[in-house]
């Protein structure tokens, strides 16, 4: 957990502790990145307003690090403005919270993703579909010989749409598949991930070749 408020922190820390995780306070100092890197968590509790820099430049570079490129980073902030949640979302954030919150749903979003995580996790063998090519074990994806460096919630959308290409999926369905339990997503969460994933993977994002826009509906993957 990234929060440099310390009644704030000892509170977080607590009720996670009492629900069964084991927690590394840091106060986002300018080795915050560092000592991210040495921990390796499983998810981050990242809080946005940060002394020296905010967490959504912290989260961008956790983001172009190896060590911790694929990890959960759950936004914590008092910063409640839709263009703050999509902002926190587009940059690679998996999950929004804002104060004041409840611990005990802190706490339940926290599991939600960390059971994702083992799902996505587990050893499958590699498929391809068109130019794709995706490592469920290692958790890799290839574009042709290029790998996508995708977050944990990007690389189970694109795994999902790979596995059901030329089917229409509207948001609400998309959310049910891909996110599950988190019901407390909402349909915006697609379209941001969406928008990612053309970023990474299309040639011209504004005109899609593979992840295009049913009108009036959902999205359509066509493997080409």
């Amino acid at each position: 957990m990234v929060e440099d408020e310390a009644e704030l922190a000892s509170l977080i820390e607590y009720n996670l502790v009492r629900g069964g995780f084991d927690v590394k306070v840091l106060n986002g100092g300018g080795q915050t990145l560092r000592e991210l890197e040495i921990w390796q968590p499983d998810l981050i509790v990242l809080d946005v307003m940060l002394p020296g820099q905010d967490g959504f430049d912290l989260c961008r570079q956790i983001r172009q690090t190896g060590k911790l490129a694929r990890t959960p980073v759950v936004f914590l902030t008092a910063r409640s403005d839709e263009v703050d949640r999509v902002l926190g979302l587009e940059i690679g954030g998996d999950d929004y919270m804002t104060k004041p919150f409840s611990p005990r749903e802190l706490v339940a979003r926290i599991k939600a993703h960390l059971r994702r995580q083992d799902t996505d996790a587990a050893p499958q063998a590699a498929f391809s579909m068109g130019p794709f090519r995706l490592d469920r074990a290692a958790r890799r994806v290839y574009q042709g010989e290029k790998e996508i460096e995708l977050t944990s919630t990007e690389f189970k959308l694109l795994e999902f749409f790979l596995t059901h290409p030329g089917t229409a999926w509207s948001r609400e369905q998309l959310l049910r598949e891909v996110w599950g339990e988190q019901h407390f997503v909402t349909p915006r969460t697609v379209d941001v991930h969406i928008r990612r994933l053309r970023e990474q993977i299309e040639d011209k994002p504004d005109d899609p070749g593979f992840l295009v826009t049913v009108r009036g509906f959902g999205y359509r993957f066509e493997a080409g």
